[in-house]
């Protein structure tokens, strides 16, 4: 389960230069869906005031049921309104991971969600193997969103969010099941491009969309 340890590491790392630090935790939800953004989250979290309830329930949003997550990413929120916490999120469209490809895309994301945030970080820990460009020292994590409690939360607002703009965008294009699959290449994801075509949602950079493209020319 995910605790404070390495956001403890990395505050002693950097305590030599500063008295108090506030260590950030990154990630990103949306790599492998066809359509819609990559969204990610920044998330500081204070440890003191962090409810040891709502520290035991927090871990990889892929782990948890909607219902949890969206519990969960509600409390993070309140935190976040009473200064216990400082939550920002950030994401790179669909034209962005066109141009750039989704790996820059959701390095893009995390930048934008750190630079949103209320404050600059004294530090940070990213999930994955790869750092985006931060203004403060920065730490990769593979599978870190099941080993920081700071990741840990970040992932599930970043899910929470992406979801519910998936949400929003099957109301805008009816058909494909974003409501249900958030854009992933499902059965019923397919079924909706083979009916009714690709849609400015969807990216044109993943090979399934560029080929059904080809097949309206």
């Amino acid at each position: 389960m995910p605790d404070f340890s390495l956001e403890r590491e990395l505050a002693r790392q950097i305590g030599s230069i500063q008295a108090a630090v506030r260590i950030a935790g990154l990630d990103e939800v949306g790599r492998g869906p066809w359509a819609g953004p990559v969204v990610a989250a920044a998330v500081w979290l204070e440890p003191k005031a962090l409810n040891p309830a709502l520290s035991k329930r927090l871990d990889d949003s892929k782990k948890l049921s909607k219902t949890a997550r969206e519990d969960i990413s509600e409390q993070l929120w309140a935190l976040e309104s009473n200064g216990k916490a400082a939550i920002a999120l950030g994401q790179a469209g669909v034209g962005e991971i066109d141009s750039l490809n989704i790996l820059k895309a959701s390095l893009l994301a995390m930048t934008r969600a750190t630079s949103a945030l209320p404050f600059t970080p004294d530090g940070a820990l990213v999930d994955g193997n790869r750092l985006p460009d931060l203004p403060c020292p920065a730490v990769a994590v593979i599978k870190g969103d099941g080993r920081s409690l700071s990741i840990a939360a970040a992932s599930i607002v970043a899910k929470v969010s992406r979801d519910r703009q998936m949400a929003e965008l099957a109301l805008k294009y009816p058909g494909y099941g974003w409501e249900r699959n958030q854009g992933y290449g499902t059965a019923e994801h397919r079924d909706g491009i083979a009916r009714l075509g690709i849609t400015g949602a969807h990216r044109l950079s993943f090979r399934p969309i560029r080929e059904a493209a080809l097949l309206t020319l």
